[in-house]
């Protein structure tokens, strides 16, 4: 609900080739992490739809507990 995907590209990882498309805030567009779209390697299939959230972009408002 709170976040938004934008279009599935075709990046180099550390683990091989992947097509992922950024997530966002939907409420401040502040790019969090990247959804899995397509493994080229069947090593790497079982990340197809899984979501990768970066800390670094994660940001702890006054008042969460």
């Amino acid at each position: 609900v709170n976040v938004g995907c934008g279009p599935a590209e075709q990046r180099l990882l550390l683990t091989g080739l992947h097509s992922v498309a950024d997530i966002f805030c939907q409420s401040c567009n502040t790019t969090l992490g990247w959804k899995y779209e397509q493994a080229f390697e069947s090593s790497q299939k079982y990340k197809e739809g899984k979501f990768i959230i970066e800390m670094s972009h994660m940001v702890k408002e006054n008042g969460w507990d």
